[in-house]
């Protein structure tokens, strides 16, 4: 049913299964769905946050999916999920939202009327791309969001919304893990949307900023190397370990004369991305 690419960080490049964070997408759609009719999640001014979440989770999987089909250029990409802002702008505007953004130890801003179309949009679209650029490697796009999923969830009154959707892509990521299956774009988008979707939903826009530091660098680092060298960030992998000879992203950043295996990689990523949001939890909790 699904596509095989090779898998270029294994001896022989053994063939996998990709698109599989489709079946995440339907899975968090009904399971949205069954929340909503079971009256589960209240309505806040008779907007129904589990709605809102699944027509989010459905765009970002037919975004990836249509950069699957078609390899969209990122020119494309990159503003595509401003789209899947308009039923956050509504529901946020509708239950009146908190339109300030704390920094710890730092000001806290008030946006007004432009934290509705500025704001909102702009957390949409740098994090769903920010969560695609940080992939390539098995349980690299699982396991890391879902860290910052499950430290949102912590902090959050909401957090039923996603027990479901959270369990499905924890199973995913164990076969991802193991080399099983890929998610591909359509779950890397999908993920990406859900976890911005769901901590404008939750309010929680200042532990999201903290615990997705780790994503904001790796993709500040690639597209600043992109801008002024115009070369891309490559990892090598010379039959057992990875290595890289620059430092154009997160990835070649560790791996920079240092050859680790992808495993290594992988938690050492998980890692940073476990502490940062840890920092995010406890924002909100002092």
């Amino acid at each position: 049913m699904f596509p095989k690419v090779p898998d270029q960080h294994k001896p022989g490049q053994p063939l996998v299964s990709n698109g599989l964070g489709v079946a995440y997408v339907l899975f968090s759609t009904v399971y949205l769905f069954l929340i909503y009719f079971l009256g589960i999640v209240k309505s806040l001014a008779n907007v129904s946050a589990p709605l809102i979440l699944s027509a989010c989770i459905l765009f970002g999987g037919f975004m990836g999916l249509l950069d699957d089909w078609m390899d969209l250029k990122w020119r494309y990409k990159a503003f595509m999920p401003l789209i899947a802002a308009l039923p956050l702008i509504y529901y946020a505007r509708e239950t009146g939202a908190r339109t300030t953004l704390f920094l710890p130890y730092i000001a806290t801003l008030h946006f007004g009327s432009i934290y509705f179309y500025v704001i909102i949009p702009v957390i949409v679209m740098i994090i769903t791309n920010a969560v695609n650029m940080l992939g390539g490697l098995n349980g690299l796009e699982t396991i890391c969001p879902a860290i910052v999923i499950a430290g949102l969830m912590l902090i959050s009154s909401s957090y039923i919304l996603m027990v479901g959707p959270l369990l499905f892509w924890l199973i995913l990521a164990y076969f991802n893990c193991n080399g099983k299956v890929f998610v591909g774009n359509s779950g890397s988008f999908a993920i990406g949307m859900t976890i911005a979707s769901f901590a404008v939903i939750s309010d929680l826009k200042t532990s999201l900023l903290i615990a997705i530091l780790p994503y904001i660098f790796n993709s500040s680092l690639i597209l600043l190397t992109v801008f002024f060298t115009r070369q891309r960030a490559k990892v090598i992998f010379d039959g057992n370990k990875l290595h890289s000879e620059h430092r154009r992203s997160l990835i070649t950043l560790i791996t920079y004369h240092r050859p680790l295996s992808e495993k290594q990689v992988v938690t050492i990523i998980a890692l940073i991305v476990a502490v940062f949001t840890a920092l995010g939890v406890l924002s909100q909790i002092i």
